[in-house]
């Protein structure tokens, strides 16, 4: 029982970890809220942080002040998406 709810306490804390990391507040510099401005994708990640990393750059090269990751997913390796933010 015990093993249980140290299981069930540890993947509460560590799935809010993940949807706080996920939705950050992104304001642009005057303090307007930012407007979604499209999507881009990524593959090929060894590991979530590798995926993420894919996904900033390719952010960054649209010219985005902001992303969300929306989805991440694979076996050997990772693939996912982010909506961007200008």
């Amino acid at each position: 029982m015990k093993k249980l709810l140290a299981l069930s306490t540890a993947l509460a804390l560590s799935s809010f970890a993940f949807v706080t990391h996920a939705a950050p507040v992104m304001l642009d510099s005057s303090s307007n809220q930012l407007r979604p401005a499209g999507t881009v994708s990524a593959s090929g990640a060894r590991d979530l942080s590798d995926l993420e990393d894919k996904l900033a750059e390719k952010a960054r090269e649209e010219g985005a002040k902001g992303y969300i990751v929306n989805s991440a997913s694979g076996d050997n390796t990772m693939f996912g998406t982010a909506t961007i933010y200008k």
